[in-house]
């Protein structure tokens, strides 16, 4: 038999050794620990990834891509969450949307003895290139890349067209980033890719470091968590936290529905605008059931789920 005092010995040797391989894991991945991530987004009770980034479902991403942002900025705004708009960005295209969930990247100014130190674990465990590539590398189908790279423009190209090229293989999806990208020529011939940016630049990147990979970041105005939703248009860059993205996609559908049914009813003079604008009675909202019936692309709706929504109109 294993005697106590040794048997102590050993599961004090085993603990330290899984705390020190966690450690490891978590420096050398620039990462918060999972559990940390868990309890930042901890309003999240869906799916997460195993890192435990929440995983907003796809079928909302695609519903994402029919709202307006304004309507999404201000169900945010209501709730109290008036931190996640960031503007004043340049396009590759102003015609195609970003929409995805956020996989975030803080980089910072280089300094030789932390970038040579994070460089050398990371190759040591198969990160190759250099740190700005590594983000690139956990990315799946749905994801946005968020980089802050603290605005930099000369030296603080986070993408070139090889990077768009494996990001958009990776993602379907575009980026995001508080800094700036190269090879603008080529990334405007592909189809689909679309990147926010402070500015294009000829340089290549230089001295920028990857400091945190899926960790909270600062973009501009606005605090950016892992998972949360990201809604990009012409007006700007939204970040719908992830438990509020349900809510908030749902009450922004239901302006443009409303939007549509009011227009529709004021060319035709059957309410006025002081009667649409105002709390509805019975008559319009049994009046606008009846209008969804004939308009089935808009999705339905019962006289609870509306009487449930208007009772909450603050927009």
């Amino acid at each position: 038999m294993i005697k106590l005092g040794r048997m102590k010995s050993i599961v004090s040797w085993a603990f330290s050794f899984i705390i020190t391989l966690t450690l490891n894991n978590f420096l050398f991945a620039q990462t918060i620990a999972k559990e940390e991530l868990i309890f930042l987004t901890k309003e999240w009770k869906g799916e997460r990834f195993a890192d435990g980034r929440p995983k907003v479902a796809d079928a909302l991403l695609e519903r994402a891509g029919r709202v307006n942002i304004d309507d999404a900025w201000t169900v945010l705004k209501n709730y109290g969450y008036v931190n996640q708009f960031e503007g004043n960005w340049k396009m590759v295209k102003e015609d195609v949307p970003v929409i995805g969930r956020a996989v975030t990247a803080m980089f910072m100014p280089s300094r030789p003895d932390v970038e040579k130190n994070i460089k050398e674990r990371g190759n040591q465990n198969g990160r190759k290139g250099n740190t700005n590539s590594w983000p690139i590398e956990t990315l799946t189908k749905g994801d946005v890349y968020v980089a802050d790279g603290f605005g930099k423009i000369g030296g603080g190209t986070l993408m070139g067209s090889t990077l768009a090229t494996a990001i958009y293989s990776k993602t379907g999806k575009g980026v995001i980033f508080n800094g700036s990208s190269r090879d603008l020529g080529e990334i405007q011939r592909m189809d689909g890719f679309n990147a926010y940016v402070r500015d294009f630049h000829p340089s290549f990147l230089e001295e920028m470091v990857l400091m945190g990979l899926n960790t909270p970041i600062r973009i501009g105005n606005a605090m950016v968590l892992p998972g949360d939703l990201v809604l990009a248009t012409r007006e700007g860059v939204l970040f719908i936290p992830a438990h509020m993205a349900d809510e908030v996609i749902g009450t922004a559908e239901f302006v443009v529905r409303k939007d549509q049914f009011s227009f529709e009813m004021m060319k035709t003079g059957r309410y006025s605008t002081g009667q649409i604008d105002s709390a509805w009675t019975d008559e319009i909202k049994n009046e606008f059931i009846k209008w969804l019936e004939k308009h089935p692309e808009l999705g339905k709706m019962t006289k609870s789920e509306l009487d449930a929504i208007m009772s909450k109109r603050t927009w």
